[in-house]
């Protein structure tokens, strides 16, 4: 018993690792993307590039994983529609219309509706922790992203910000349940890239796109970066590493826990963009930091509820996923 429990301990303890690094690498997307955009690039064009490198690098894993698409065609699809291509889409879409603070509040309202998808969808109860935690981790992001400021309503903007949020609900839930059967995260991660590059290219149109702008430099806060230097970080640490981490990090703890720890990537934004970008913390942006910070402490230190433990004469029995 006392192994157990310390094994259980650390996976658990390596979930919230791999949860925090996740959250570090998304939020440093776009500090890394917003040079490109000044530099003459859309922001969907920074999406598909984004997503079209990070499927590249991830092809060699696509072959190796080939008979995937035949076993989980459906969990492929979804991953590539909703936690893929239809959050960047969504999302980018949204800032167009509202201010990127109310767009980045709703977006981030996904774990309090993982919370509802575990609770009135599975039917499986949450711990009061994993709720007041949301509650916090909620309020607190209300705080760093200034929501006050420049609110104007926009009925469609705030549909697609709200549709930003269902898709990364479905990374959250598709993480979760994309473990059984023999599906290898990176497999899944892989072919969900291919995918999501694969629709975004309808929307973002690169053919449209002028290359000039990889080969030349962008100003961040007042440095010269070259172009392609921020590209790669966005493929390989923005996606490849975040998309990774984070998968992995959702099947140690789960939806509910991990989804309330990524709401630390707008905290990390914040952060450096305050460093990197010049764009000051205010002091209740700061508060608001450290309410996420405890609210996703409070939410990862309470254990999920289990699921009914399947009997050994059952266990051979084939156990259809949720």
């Amino acid at each position: 018993m006392p192994v157990h429990t310390t094994d259980s301990s650390h996976g658990k303890g390596l979930g919230l690792s791999l949860a925090l690094a996740s959250a570090l690498a998304f939020g440093g997307s776009g500090v890394a993307a917003k040079p490109l955009i000044e530099a003459g690039l859309a922001p969907l064009q920074v999406v598909w590039l984004r997503v079209a490198g990070a499927a590249l690098v991830m092809l060699p894993v696509a072959v190796r994983h080939r008979d995937l698409p035949r076993r989980r065609p459906a969990l492929l699809a979804g991953f590539g529609l909703l936690a893929v291509a239809g959050v960047q889409a969504c999302y980018f879409a949204a800032i167009s219309r509202i201010p990127v603070g109310v767009a980045l509040l709703v977006e981030y309202l996904a774990p309090a509706l993982v919370l509802g998808w575990v609770r009135f969808v599975q039917r499986r109860p949450v711990t009061r922790a994993a709720a007041f935690g949301v509650v916090l981790a909620a309020g607190g992001l209300a705080c760093v992203v200034e929501v006050w400021s420049g609110l104007r309503f926009d009925a469609l903007g705030l549909v697609l910000a709200l549709a930003a949020a269902c898709c990364q609900v479905g990374y959250f839930v598709l993480a979760d349940h994309g473990g059984g059967e023999g599906a290898d995260p990176l497999g899944v991660i892989a072919y969900g890239l291919l995918i999501g590059a694969g629709l975004l290219t309808v929307v973002a149109r690169p053919w449209e796109m002028d290359w000039s702008v990889l080969g030349g430099s962008a100003r961040m806060n007042g440095a010269v970066v070259p172009a392609a230097v921020l590209l790669g970080w966005i493929v390989l640490v923005a996606t490849v590493v975040a998309y990774g981490t984070g998968v992995v990090s959702v099947r140690r703890l789960s939806p509910q826990v991990a989804g309330v720890v990524a709401c630390l990537e707008a905290v990390v934004a914040t952060g450096l963009a305050w460093v990197l970008l010049g764009e000051r913390l205010g002091a209740a942006q700061v508060v608001g930091g450290a309410v996420v910070l405890l609210g996703a402490f409070i939410a990862q230190s309470s254990a999920p509820v289990p699921e009914p433990v399947v009997s050994r004469s059952s266990a051979k029995e084939p156990v259809a996923s949720a």
